[in-house]
């Protein structure tokens, strides 16, 4: 998806404290970049993102009003020939900090960080909302820099829900590796989407109607 962004406006407020993100990447160059953003453009504040740093390790990071939560983890992701599963669950009403944000990457919880900062105790996070920042985009953060240089599948939303691993993945038992759950059982919510489910289809296949538009570049529909 390099120098290609898609994205919606979100018209209907969401929960701000419970959430999931899955999506399946590939990824073809290293460094820092952006898989998926939520809220304002960087300049504007008010924004949460999700991607790799310039270590490649993997990182969320929330922006104003609060610099709450800040995760990168120590664990670097290099491998450009292999698939990896990336959900992060979202649920602020835990009264443990370390339940609050998890990070799991092909079904395995990361432990690890440089950077730990979770988010406080019913704290209301940058994602869902309406008025001056009701944008989510996959593929960069909304401008043209730090874009997602890879492919990605397979990508899902959940509004209301904080889901583990196993919602969208498990072990094959005979191979050990982390395989696709193509159809996760699931209640998205009311800004849930499951987006890139067929090739490069900009219609949500959650059956919510919360369908993407193209921002920049061409959606290319790679087989790999």
């Amino acid at each position: 998806m390099a120098n290609t962004r898609i994205g919606r406006t979100v018209s209907v407020a969401g929960s701000r404290q419970k959430a999931t993100f899955s999506a399946w990447i590939k990824r073809t160059g290293l460094g820092e970049s952006w898989i998926a953003k939520f809220g304002g453009n960087y300049s504007q504040g008010n924004y949460m993102q999700i991607g790799f740093d310039d270590t490649d390790g993997c990182f969320i990071i929330g922006d104003t009003p609060s610099s709450t939560p800040r995760m990168q983890s120590t664990r670097k992701f290099r491998d450009t020939n292999a698939w990896y599963n990336y959900v992060v669950a979202f649920d602020t009403t835990q009264n443990t900090a370390s339940d609050r944000l998890k990070f799991y990457i092909n079904g395995e919880l990361i432990t690890a960080y440089g950077t730990a900062t979770y988010p406080t105790l019913n704290q209301n996070l940058n994602f869902n909302m309406t008025g001056s920042y009701n944008n989510a985009w996959l593929g960069g953060r909304g401008e043209s820099t730090y874009e997602f240089n890879g492919l990605m599948s397979h990508v899902n939303w959940i509004d209301g829900t904080a889901y583990d691993a196993s919602a969208f993945g498990s072990t094959d038992s005979v191979t050990g590796e982390w395989k696709i759950n193509t159809a996760p059982s699931v209640t998205y919510g009311t800004n849930g989407y499951f987006m890139l489910k067929d090739g490069n289809s900009l219609t949500d296949a959650s059956g919510k109607g919360n369908n993407f538009t193209l921002l920049t570049g061409t959606l290319t529909d790679t087989k790999d």
